[in-house]
């Protein structure tokens, strides 16, 4: 039987190929563009990087750094509740972006 489990009750881990840096306060992720080396070699024009960068604002940082793989999405929410100034529906806002982080393969 399958046991359908709510989204704050979820550990979010970063995925393998990501990296993460710091430019001042905000954090960079940094991923390939493609996995595959066939691909990266045939299919990204010669001027392009085989990485792509994505600078994320003050709340995408603040809830990235939390992804530890020990903290369930509740807890991460939790904690940012004074970060967000206790804005109103902040846990949908936190919910969607870890809904888009899963989608684009950014955490499991």
């Amino acid at each position: 039987m399958r046991v359908k489990q709510n989204l704050f009750d979820l550990v979010p881990v970063a995925g393998e190929h990501i990296v993460t840096e710091k430019e001042g306060e905000l954090s960079v992720i940094t991923f390939p563009r493609f996995r595959n080396t066939f691909m990266q070699k045939y299919l990204i024009p010669k001027n392009k990087s085989t990485m792509i960068r994505i600078r994320l604002d003050e709340h995408g940082t603040a809830v990235w750094d939390l992804i530890d793989g020990k903290r369930t999405i509740q807890t991460i929410a939790e904690t940012l509740a004074e970060h967000f100034r206790h804005e109103e529906n902040y846990e949908y806002r936190i919910a969607a972006f870890f809904s888009q982080l899963y989608k684009q393969g950014f955490v499991k």
